[in-house]
């Protein structure tokens, strides 16, 4: 059984998601253990169902075993667990934002959700419609990057509001092709992963040809800077964040299988948000 101890939105979970599938990625028809104990950062679901999908496809069986009966329950409300077989209970706090595993033709279905469980939410900071419509769409940018750069067959997301800390967690994750590759092959070049994952996060820079793009990550970063929050990227080997003190990188012993975009936002924010000019200016806040 792999044990996955105190999980937060954290270097060292998610090396944990990384042991995971570096020692298991090459079983076949298996009966694979989970187990969770302490804590589990519930958008932290993401990550976890992309691994546990690549095992799956190895005709491995997924089993869980719940040392916290409270990560049950909040697994249970986020419809993480509904995938394994499991029944759905209420959301009675509204706490959860669901847990969603997408077809990368989904993109629609994608934004709606976004819109509905994340931009919407009324604890987010107060923004003018243009500036909720323009984060929408740089969500949506990540989505559109996996759909069509990573070769993943599934794009999977969740999020969750934590009161007693004030913050919205919200999770994309594929299981394809990582930021070095991608970047790579497209300017024929030898960046690192963390070389790779800091390029993405400027403005305009994008592997897209022909068409328009590089803004939605550039966007995310400029507003979480004025809200106080928090950008992490992982891919392959490279660990990126970005929060109130900078960017900090780091590297992982092993690499996960595709790329993680974990952004926090903070809800004790009372600033309110608009663009330079709502009716002509591109530049934001």
């Amino acid at each position: 059984m792999i044990l996955l101890n105190n999980i937060h939105n954290t270097f060292d979970s998610y090396q944990q998601f990384i042991n995971l599938y570096q020692k298991d990625k090459e079983c076949l028809f298996e009966t694979i253990q989970i187990g969770f104990n302490t804590f589990f950062s519930t958008n932290m679901s993401a990550a976890l169902g992309a691994i546990l999908d690549v095992f799956s496809s190895n005709i491995n069986t997924i089993e869980f075993d719940f040392k916290n009966s409270k990560i049950k329950d909040i697994l249970l409300k986020n419809d993480f667990l509904t995938y394994y077989g499991y029944k759905r209970i209420p959301d009675s706090f509204n706490t959860t934002i669901r847990f969603q595993k997408l077809k990368p033709t989904d993109g629609k279905y994608f934004k709606s959700y976004v819109i509905n469980e994340l931009i919407g939410r009324s604890e987010l900071p107060s923004m003018s419609n243009m500036v909720r419509d323009r984060m929408a769409e740089a969500i949506y940018e990540i989505f559109v990057n996996a759909q069509i750069h990573s070769e993943s067959k599934s794009i999977y997301t969740c999020g969750q509001f934590f009161p007693s800390k004030n913050m919205i967690e919200f999770t994309i994750v594929d299981s394809g092709v990582g930021f070095k590759q991608r970047v790579n092959n497209r300017f024929h070049g030898n960046l690192s992963s963390i070389q790779a994952i800091s390029w993405a996060t400027q403005d305009r820079n994008t592997t897209k040809e022909d068409i328009t793009g590089g803004i939605g990550l550039a966007l995310l970063k400029e507003f979480i800077e004025k809200n106080k929050g928090k950008m992490q990227i992982i891919s392959d080997d490279g660990f990126y964040q970005f929060d109130k003190a900078g960017e900090q990188t780091q590297l992982f012993d092993g690499a996960f299988p595709g790329t993680i975009v974990n952004l926090q936002f903070r809800t004790d924010d009372r600033s309110s948000y608009k663009m330079k000019n709502e009716i002509h200016s591109k530049d934001i806040f």
